[in-house]
């Protein structure tokens, strides 16, 4: 399979599809940072930067856009200005490259503030230019959270074939779903599909701690930090032991804070942390003292190797990696199991219906 990305980030496509044997054959991305990431990891693949500029691409062949145009204008934590803002024209953007290249394939993330964004309205206009596209298609709310990593990350996928409904739906949904036969809701499962510690595991980067506190300080400290910001913010206890950071030694248990809800407008889960975002605030509650998380455990809860953002930037060697551009790249990028899921998916699909052909 031959796909192309938009508004690649730091690739969780690539980190998801090349181990199935797909190949990269362009990008488009225009942050610095993301760019050199994409120049390190995948440097005979071409990135054709603005995605606005589309009509001065190259010409090509491929099987499988994804794109995840830019969410802010369509989040509930954002100003909601919808597909009436630049970037959230950049949807109608999106169609216009899948109208040059003609892809069988599409795929597309957002965050599930879309579906209500303009009451609907922005979101029912890109499905109804897939459909004028004449693309079939499918949507669903995905969560990594159960998708082996230890991290609760809900988007919308839009899954889209050329000229047939019934493929989107194959990959998205399994065949009792597809007849009416619905499972009974349940309540959100307490663990997520992977195990915690072999989702986040060891790490050696030195965390940043700060002064021990007692459990009231504690919880003033992290009452404090989440204010504004309650549904980026997590705190799990447990993220591998911190060779050479001052934890401690051994295991300990995960303790996640999970929204405006609960006692006191506060609520602790245990095992999953929230969506990680494009900042550096993201702290851990180790036993009596705070840190934040460092990059490479951000890596993991995205479901990236060690080291994927750990690059050679701005004339500095990779050990010297500043962590804020990586905190934010991570932050705005897929779960690459979940991208790993529906590559699969893709694939199962195809073969199937090669097969009834």
């Amino acid at each position: 399979m031959k796909f192309a990305t938009v508004c690649s980030g730091i690739e969780a496509c690539s980190s998801a599809w090349e181990p199935l044997g797909w190949e990269a054959q362009f990008f488009s991305e225009i942050e610095p940072f993301p760019c050199e990431v994409l120049k390190h990891h995948y440097p005979t693949v071409p990135n054709y930067g603005d995605m606005t500029q589309y009509k001065e691409w190259k010409d090509g062949s491929v099987d499988v856009i994804c794109g995840g145009t830019p969410c802010q204008s369509f989040s509930v934590a954002g100003l909601r200005k919808g597909i009436e803002s630049p970037n959230g024209q950049l949807m109608l953007t999106f169609g216009a490259i899948l109208e040059k290249y003609q892809p069988r394939w599409m795929v597309w993330e957002n965050v599930p503030g879309v579906l209500s964004s303009n009451r609907g309205k922005d979101f029912g206009t890109f499905l109804g230019m897939l459909g004028e596209l004449g693309y079939g298609f499918a949507y669903r709310v995905l969560n990594a959270e159960y998708f082996g990593v230890a991290q609760r990350r809900r988007r919308v996928f839009v899954v889209g074939y050329f000229g047939d409904w019934k493929r989107p739906a194959s990959v998205l949904f399994e065949p009792e779903s597809l007849q009416g036969d619905l499972a009974k809701s349940r309540k959100e499962r307490q663990r997520t599909s992977g195990d915690t510690e072999n989702s986040v595991g060891n790490c050696s980067e030195l965390p940043r701690v700060t002064p021990c506190l007692n459990g009231e300080e504690l919880k003033r400290h992290v009452s404090n930090q989440m204010i504004g910001n309650a549904e980026s913010w997590f705190y799990p206890e447990y993220l591998g032991n911190a060779e050479g950071g001052d934890l401690g030694g051994g295991s300990e248990t995960i303790a996640i804070q999970d929204g405006f809800s609960g006692q006191n407008g506060r609520n602790w889960n245990i095992e999953k942390s929230f969506t990680l975002n494009s900042t550096d605030k993201h702290s851990v509650a180790n036993s009596m003292q705070v840190r934040r998380l460092t990059p490479t455990e951000c890596e993991r809860l995205q479901g990236f190797e060690d080291g994927h953002t750990k690059i050679p930037y701005r004339n500095k060697s990779a050990d010297e990696c500043p962590d804020g551009p990586r905190y934010k790249a991570l932050g705005n990028s897929m779960a690459v199991p979940v991208m790993k899921w529906i590559g699969e998916r893709i694939m199962r699909t195809e073969k199937i219906f090669n097969e009834l052909d």
